[in-house]
């Protein structure tokens, strides 16, 4: 099995380079937009083709949430969605499969109940609405493909909310965050290695055997407050964290109000156990103060 990663130098693309070391049955190969762009479909293709790739685990996407709300909406469906059908269609050519990575910005945040993979899409904004055609074009695809939808994403690699609070918070004596936004941080490590044990399985089986649309996230619940509260107190930094409402933090994208994901499916499917949220965070933060 040759699986290519695509958007490499992203988090999740960052933790499976580092964590395919220990998966040497895996044949990876790493490629992140300036070496290869899903968007060029002929070069996609020829890519594919020349180095005998079977199997694609799709990092890349659009995901500055705000500013695809001032950027031309098509600019971000080329690659959230138009990308992704290239890949379909790559693959479709050597039989191949894909793991693509979705957002739990596919529902509008109005559930008050863990979102099950059952439960119906209602997109808000620009990211939403073009990471869901993404969905659906793996989905309405003939590959053996699954999509996994993930929320909060976190890592030591990259630009996110657990460094950005770690950075304000040696920088200042008090921060705001919103604490009405209820979900489920994800370590971007622990979903890496859940799609390489899902590939180490598809060497022997089909990927979507059990269906072809699965949710992956720490467990737990928690505000955006929780997690800055739990980033603070974790990363020793000495910064009061003061609870605020959305209306009084202005974002150019709506935000899910609601959006914790329900794993029962790719726990029981797949046989993985999930790490609670605030044991992940701690292992990132001690991960990041080594490497600072």
């Amino acid at each position: 099995m040759r699986i290519l990663v695509t958007g490499s130098n992203g988090q999740l693309g960052s933790e499976i380079r580092e964590l395919s070391f220990n998966y040497k049955k895996l044949d990876i190969v790493f490629k992140d937009f300036s070496e290869l762009d899903i968007c060029n479909f002929n070069l996609l293709q020829s890519y594919i083709k020349e180095n005998n790739i079977n199997s694609v685990i799709n990092c890349a996407a659009y995901t500055a949430v705000d500013k695809a709300e001032e950027e031309n909406a098509e600019i971000v469906k080329e690659v959230n969605s138009k990308g992704v059908l290239n890949l379909v269609k790559a693959l479709q050519t050597v039989r191949g499969k894909l793991i693509h990575i979705s957002t739990d910005y596919v529902f509008n945040g109005n559930h008050f109940l863990p979102y099950k993979e059952s439960d119906q899409e209602n997109p808000i904004g620009v990211y939403g609405n073009t990471k869901r055609e993404g969905e659906l074009a793996v989905i309405n695809s003939n590959l053996d493909a699954i999509v996994i939808r993930t929320s909060w994403l976190y890592s030591s690699f990259g630009n996110n909310f657990v460094k950005t609070m770690l950075c304000l918070g040696k920088q200042k004596k008090e921060v705001g965050v919103v604490f009405d936004q209820i979900g489920t941080p994800t370590y971007a490590r622990d979903l890496a290695k859940t799609c390489l044990e899902i590939f180490c399985r598809a060497s022997s089986e089909n990927i979507n055997n059990y269906g072809n649309l699965y949710h992956y996230s720490n467990e737990g619940v928690a505000s955006w407050y929780d997690f800055a509260i739990s980033i603070m107190e974790l990363g020793g930094v000495r910064c009061k964290v003061n609870p605020i409402q959305t209306k009084d933090y202005k974002t150019l994208a709506k935000r899910p109000q609601y959006s914790v994901l329900n794993k029962s499916k790719i726990k029981k499917d797949f046989k993985i156990e999930i790490p609670y949220w605030r044991d992940s965070l701690k292992d990132c933060i001690e991960k990041i103060k080594i490497s600072s």
